[in-house]
């Protein structure tokens, strides 16, 4: 049985990867929130319907090894001025590096109220859109050009899913040099 249904809220979350000219990359992260009603803002008495609540844009220019070599942001819409005071903490995250720790790095530098929890948020998540970006154009351009995709490394994202698990078949296809079959307890991968 249907039950009916009427849109209250839309949060939207969009990131995309950049190859910059001068051999740097630009990971950019959105975020908007809107509403589907007039609603009572403080600051800004009625927002109309459609208008955003949140329309926040965050830039983590990296370098190859995804550390963070600069920060821009943009606060478009927030609910209250005093949202736009912390604009620029995000530079805290500048000589950080995407990877193992990046979450912790993250509520470390900006946790509490250093900053905004919505470009928290956004930050937090900037490292898969970076992870999706750089290590795959470097691997494709390598299979162009007829090399090793991987320069003999270990690929980040094995053993990170379900799919890509060290004992799975997509591993002992694609990656035979890594395959971990079960042991013969049948729950752990062997020890090579």
């Amino acid at each position: 049985m249907s039950v009916g249904r009427t849109l209250l809220h839309t949060r939207s979350v969009e990131f995309r990867g950049f190859r910059r000219e001068d051999g740097l990359w630009d990971i950019e992260g959105t975020l908007r929130d809107l509403r589907d009603y007039d609603t009572l803002v403080p600051e800004k008495e009625v927002l109309p319907a459609g208008s955003p609540v949140h329309h926040m844009e965050v830039t983590l220019t990296v370098d190859d090894q995804l550390e963070v070599q600069s920060v821009s942001t943009r606060m478009q819409a927030t609910p209250f001025r005093t949202c736009a005071e912390i604009e620029s903490s995000l530079r805290a995250m500048i000589g950080a590096r995407m990877g193992p720790g990046w979450r912790h790095a993250v509520n470390e530098r900006l946790g509490g109220t250093r900053s905004c929890t919505h470009l928290r948020e956004l930050v937090v998540n900037m490292a898969t859109a970076a992870l999706q970006t750089i290590p795959t154009w470097h691997a494709q351009e390598n299979k162009r050009r007829g090399l090793d995709p991987h320069a003999g490394t270990r690929p980040h994202y094995l053993g990170q899913c379900h799919a890509w698990r060290l004992d799975g078949p997509v591993v002992r296809e694609h990656h035979p040099g890594f395959h971990q079959p079960l042991s013969l307890a049948g729950d752990k991968p062997a020890k090579e």
